[in-house]
């Protein structure tokens, strides 16, 4: 058996016809409604447990389903827009959808139809999220808090998702996308731009398990099985472990990707809700960064802009094979939900989180002209007489992440008080160094194990950075309901305090540089039911977000000139936002949510990537003062006739508050005229539209998204322009057969009609062209952009035992 919560009536089905899912129900409780005439199509497997007086039966599956991948038919919009009732703008995604995707997308492509969501790409399969764009109402996925199972799985500081990192996308139960600020109870400090929540499947209370064999373009091969342990003797303890492997080429260029991940999770429950897991997610990918050109180098050479196959020829360091990266990563937590008498709660979920990796770059040296810091370095260690010396750039670090986040609520009556605490403690170290290559071009140890040596024997280096970083927050809610539960208010107030300290051993640099800060960041939320129906609310929420870059609180020094390339910040200021939101919502056949937002910030970051000495590194910038307004919809239907449509939009218009500062060609600071220009990455019109068909059996959908004309730079002289993307799936669903529990074969068609495009900005600019400002000639610089994957089959083959 195969497990889901939900609602199916017997009326519902006998209408539409027999459905493998009323195959097998483990459990049923009965509703009376109204008697209503039937026709059943297809004789039951067993007859019915429970009746109304008139004959009519309303099934309400608390159980499980017979569906091994966890497919029900039961959301609306096809598994794309399940109930809500926070009044907050909020978007999901259930196994109804995730299961009909391509198994290698991660959970950052999975979202891209959510409204206000703009996904970048870079390869059609999904298997590169360490270059993609996510943004939602024109904040990035830097802004944009993820958590999995309760967990904060992004990367402090630096703070990129890397949700493939997280759950193999047969173990994903769903995910949750607010848009706005998250919840004061969130262990997060970043989500200016809204909450990205994963949660992972519950193990069944049988023994069983799901295989699948993955194939397509790009010569994809993919293997991943599950295994659900069932109740384990008499403990009442259940649990599942999977194993996934994938390796595909990579899309445009030369190399490949491959991918190792171990997904396992433990559950105990008992009586009255409460319940204790274990989950772990372990990751070891590498793969090969991908080119990201200019306009004009893409109007020249398209998708064939890329690193070099070979090591020879005018540009050796820009071979392909010295762009590799790698990360290893491991997430533990235990997310423990207790409920006591007297309406007490306790939640605490203690985690741990682990990654290792390397990114690396090209670059040419000079033996005898190079740099330490500001200090000349004297003939370099290096085999061979040539001066020039092709190497690679190593980049390794180590990230450990560890906390404690801890919730207590009581309800009495119409209250709920609330509240709680979270600390964290984050150590990362990343020393970076150059290694020569093989006369072949070969990289002897990509994890730097031979770096060149300076004249004295010290590691040629452009920088040497240890950081830590330590968070405390305490928060309290409380949540009055009044007119018979109608009306709910939520008053919040969460203090976060963070803590960063770095040094940087290279010579010649500041030493020691750091930032503190304390962040007051209150909310308020009111909802009212008109109808059982029909819903408005309005919210008022604070946020704020630290810079996202150890870059920023680093000197660096040219290695080939000597000269100060950039200086860490001082006086640095937090991203601060308030946010404001009145929406409404309708339940029932179609599903409707509507709202209007606005957001005001103050010292705005933005993140771009920067190249120094070949290696891509990831900077924050202070964009001053910004203003969004807008408008979103989202509507979905529940299953008629095997159906599901769904449609999503949003309207947004942001602003540039402030002048920002920029240096003239002649060493003089000005401000550029950037004051009433549009945001950069902030397109004013996107729009998804979703088509679902399963009857059981055969299944199939279809997604269309339109993302508007997005900015690159804050002076708005370059942008990209407006393009649609097309995914469609078709599958079958057969019988039971033996020990097989409904085969599957299912094939996802990828950016139909796309051979590559320009998805979004990765390294955002002042301004493209050069301009005057009082007589001062500011230098133009080109943006660099993503480039979204062609087109891509994926056939999958999967089973349940």
């Amino acid at each position: 058996m195969y497990g889901f919560s939900g609602s199916i009536s017997g009326k519902a089905e006998a209408a539409t016809g027999h459905h493998p899912l009323a195959d097998e129900q483990a459990s049923s409780a009965v509703t009376s409604r109204k008697p209503v005439a039937t026709k059943q199509s297809a004789p039951q497997k067993k007859p019915p447990q429970n009746f109304t007086a008139s004959g009519e039966e309303t099934v309400k599956v608390t159980g499980r389903a017979s569906l091994p991948n966890g497919v029900t038919n039961t959301t609306p919009g096809g598994g794309m827009m399940p109930p809500q009732t926070i009044a907050k703008s909020r978007s999901g995604l259930t196994r109804d959808y995730i299961a009909k995707q391509s198994p290698t997308s991660n959970a950052a492509a999975l979202v891209a139809s959510l409204p206000g969501v703009v996904y970048a790409g870079n390869d059609p399969l999904g298997t590169n999220d360490d270059q993609q764009g996510l943004t939602v109402r024109g904040l990035n996925q830097q802004e944009i808090g993820y958590l999995f199972e309760g967990i904060p799985a992004a990367a402090p500081v630096y703070l990129l998702p890397y949700t493939s990192a997280a759950a193999d996308n047969e173990n994903i139960q769903s995910l949750t996308l607010t848009q706005g600020s998250p919840d004061t109870r969130s262990p997060l400090y970043n989500a200016v731009g809204g909450e990205l929540s994963e949660t992972m499947r519950d193990p069944e209370h049988h023994f069983g398990g799901l295989i699948d064999a993955t194939y397509g373009s790009f010569s994809l091969r993919r293997h991943f099985i599950r295994v659900d342990t069932g109740e384990l003797g008499n403990s009442g303890i259940r649990g599942f472990i999977s194993f996934s492997h994938r390796q595909a080429d990579e899309w445009r260029g030369v190399g490949g990707t491959r991918r190792y991940h171990i997904d396992m999770k433990l559950l105990k429950e008992w009586e009255g809700g409460s319940r204790a897991s274990f989950v772990m997610s372990y990751n070891d990918a590498k793969q090969y960064y991908l080119r990201a050109p200019t306009k004009s180098q893409w109007n020249q050479y398209g998708v064939n802009f890329n690193y070099n196959d070979t090591p020879l020829g005018s540009s050796p360091a820009n071979y392909y094979k010295y762009e590799e990266n790698r990360m290893k990563k491991f997430i533990l937590g235990a997310p423990v939900n207790l409920k006591f008498d007297h309406g007490l709660s306790l939640d605490i979920t203690p985690y741990f989180t682990y990654s290792w990796g390397y990114d690396n770059g090209g670059s040419t040296l000079s033996r005898d002209g190079s740099y330490l810091g500001p200090d000349p370095a004297g003939p370099l260690q290096v085999g061979g007489t040539n001066n020039s010396i092709v190497a690679a750039s190593i980049d390794t670090y180590t990230l450990a992440y560890s906390g404690i986040n801890a919730v207590m609520s009581w309800t009495k009556g119409h209250n709920t008080l609330t509240g709680g605490a979270w600390y964290s403690y984050f150590d990362q170290a990343e020393p970076q160094s150059y290694q020569a290559v093989n006369p072949d071009g070969g990289v002897p140890s990509m994890w730097g194990n031979n770096p060149i040596l300076t004249e004295n024997g010290s590691i040629l280096r452009t920088y040497d950075i240890h950081l830590v970083q330590q968070t405390n927050a305490l928060f309290i809610n409380d949540t009055y309901k009044a007119l018979n539960d109608k009306l709910t208010v939520t008053a919040g107030f969460k203090e976060v305090m963070v803590t960063r300290s770095q040094t940087n051993n290279v010579p010649g640099v500041t030493y020691a540089t750091g930032q503190s800060a304390a962040e007051p960041l209150p909310q308020f939320m009111a909802s009212y039911k008109i109808t059982p129906h029909d819903q408005i609310y309005i919210n008022g929420t604070a946020s704020f977000r630290m810079p996202a870059s150890i870059m920023t609180y680093a000197d660096r020094y040219s290695v080939s000139t000597g000269k100060l390339s950039s200086k860490h910040a001082s006086d640095i200021n937090p991203e601060f936002a308030i946010g404001e939101e009145i929406g409404f919502r309708h339940s029932g056949f179609a599903n409707v949510n509507v709202a209007l937002f606005n957001y005001n910030f103050t010292h705005r970051q933005l993140s771009t990537t920067t190249y120094q000495n070949g290696l891509p590194i990831s900077e924050s910038i202070d964009a001053g003062g910004q203003t969004m307004r807008g408008a979103q919809i989202e509507v979905g239907l529940k299953r008629w006739h095997h159906f599901s449509p769904y449609f999503s939009g949003q309207y947004e218009h942001a602003t540039i508050d402030s002048n920002l500062p920029a240096v003239a060609s002649d060493g003089t600071a000005v401000n550029l005229p950037t004051k009433g220009k549009l945001a950069v990455n902030t397109p004013e019109f996107t729009a998804a539209v979703g088509l679902n068909y399963d009857d059981g059996s055969t299944f199939g959908g279809f997604n269309m998204n339109y993302i508007g004309k997005q900015y690159s730079t804050f002076m708005n002289d370059e942008s990209i322009g407006g393009y649609e993307t097309f995914n469609v799936n078709l599958g079958y669903r057969f019988r039971n057969f033996g020990f097989a529990k409904h085969p599957q074969i299912q094939l996802n068609l990828l950016n139909i009609g796309n051979n590559g495009y320009l998805s979004g900005t990765s390294s955002i600019k002042t301004n493209a062209r050069s301009i005057s400002v009082a007589g001062h000639s500011v230098a133009g610089s080109s943006p660099q952009y993503y480039v979204g994957g062609g087109f891509a089959g994926v056939l999958s083959f999967s089973v349940g035992f």
